[in-house]
Parts: C-alpha cells; structure tokens; sequence
C-alpha cells in the first residue's frame, strides 16, 4: 500500500507554481507537499524540469506563477533579512560539489559560517571538522578538492551544506558519476542523516538503484504535459501504476518508446 501522510507535518509547500523562460513554460501550474524528514524524490525524463523545480525552491528564481513555502514562509516573494532566514533553514548539495578548488576541504566547509555567523574561527573549524567526521570525511580537513576521489567531493559538499545544521537538505543528482559501490554508500550516508538527525531531503535525480534504496516519496514530472504525473512510494508506482510512461520509465525501458 502506497504511504499514508495526513498526520505528517508539512515542511515544505508548492501550490499552483508554474516555471517558464520568457514564454517557454517549462512545469505549468503543479502542487505538492514535502513531510519532515522524509526523502522526497523529483524525478523525470531529461528536460521535465527536475532542476528547474530545484532552483525554484532554493529561491534562485521567481517563479512564472504560485508560491513556494519553506515552513510556511514565502520564498518566492521573501528578500534581503527575511529571505537570508530562511536560506539559513535549508542548505543545497549541487552535482559537481561545487568546491572552491585552491580552498582545503576545511575552509570550503567553513564558508557559509564565514557568511552567515559571527562565531569564532576555533568555533567554525570545530563544526567543520564535527561535519566533515559525520560524512565521514575525518581526517581530510587539509585536502584540496583536486586530492579528493568523486564520492568524497560529494560527501564534502554534504558536509558544507550542513554546516548551518539545516531542516531541509537539497541535493541535485547526488550520485551521478559514482560507482555503484560509492553511491551505494552515499545513499546510506543520506538515510542515516534522515534518520538520525531528523533531516528532510529533497533528491533530484534519475538513479533507479538510488530511487528504490532511498525514496519514502516521489513526484514524477512530464516534459510532454508539463505537469506532475506521479506521486507516491516508487515500488508502489512501479508495480501499480497504468500509465505507460510512469510503468516504462520504473522499469528502465527505452525512452524511444514513449515517443508517438
């Protein structure tokens, strides 16, 4: 049977939004819900707009129309103080990491402190190095990024978005370019951070193997309608749904397939 959530808590709400690039309409009029501490899972075809919808989130854009409500406040429409607070709730892992490569280990992880708190610099190195243990990083503090294997850049990345001790962590493709051992190994990295810490994780990515190890939910976008398609526990999806594309797309079938 698919999840029940009516008593979960809402942490994250998308009503009505719509996202487009002048009169491109990328995702038309889409709303859902993210539950504390669940795994939430966008997913989709290339070009649905999964990273579209993940940007949007993490207020990088306005959207065409809707609003977006981190516990319960307004993204979308929030600025200057307001918006920094709630930035300092959620913190985002992009795919490439995104390390400052002529910076150690230590100081990428100690950068949004440096922007966001007035502690001390013995202060920031303790969390730092407290996070980079937890992703289990110990012992790299002095590493630069080029001295790092695929998966460890994805941990640090981890380890930064952390540092401000978020409620909601955003991941783009966390295990894309690992091998299946690695990201085997950072998918149980990414459920016990949920369980062990009560952190919600919003996941785009188009990782079977990830999906199924992970995903307490999905939302499954489509390019062709520019809307949701899907929601629910993803071998639910895959062993009950009726529509073609959603039952093609879980059991990794041509896409060439779909086409008319």
């Amino acid at each position: 049977m698919e999840d029940k959530v009516e008593d979960k808590e809402v942490i994250i709400s998308v009503k009505n939004f719509t996202a487009a690039y002048g009169a491109n309409v990328i995702i038309d009029n889409i709303t859902f819900d993210v539950y504390r501490g669940e795994i939430f899972i966008i997913l989709g075809g290339s070009g649905c707009g999964k990273s579209t919808l993940l940007k949007h989130m993490i207020g990088l854009f306005p959207p065409a129309n809707g609003q977006i409500l981190i516990m319960g406040h307004n993204i979308t429409s929030a600025e200057g103080t307001d918006k920094n607070e709630i930035l300092k709730k959620i913190g985002v892992s992009y795919q490439s990491g995104a390390l400052f490569g002529s910076m150690t280990v230590l100081e990428n992880v100690m950068l949004l402190m440096e922007e966001y708190t007035d502690i001390s610099r013995d202060m920031r190195e303790l969390i730092a190095k407290m996070k980079l243990e937890i992703v289990g990083l110990g012992g790299s503090e002095n590493k630069l990024p080029s001295e790092l294997s695929g998966g460890m850049i994805k941990r640090a990345a981890l380890a930064r978005a952390m540092t401000l001790d978020p409620e909601i962590l955003f991941l783009d493709e966390p295990s894309a370019g690992l091998d299946p051992v690695t990201s085997a190994e950072l998918d149980q990295l990414i459920i016990n951070l949920a369980k062990n810490l009560g952190i919600t994780f919003v996941i785009v990515t188009h990782e079977l193997a990830s999906i199924y190890t992970i995903a307490d939910r999905v939302i499954m976008l489509d390019k062709r309608v520019k809307k949701i398609v899907a929601t629910g526990n993803p071998q639910y999806l895959r062993d009950t749904s009726k529509d073609p594309w959603v039952k093609q797309f879980f059991n990794r079938e041509a896409e060439v397939q779909l086409e008319n």
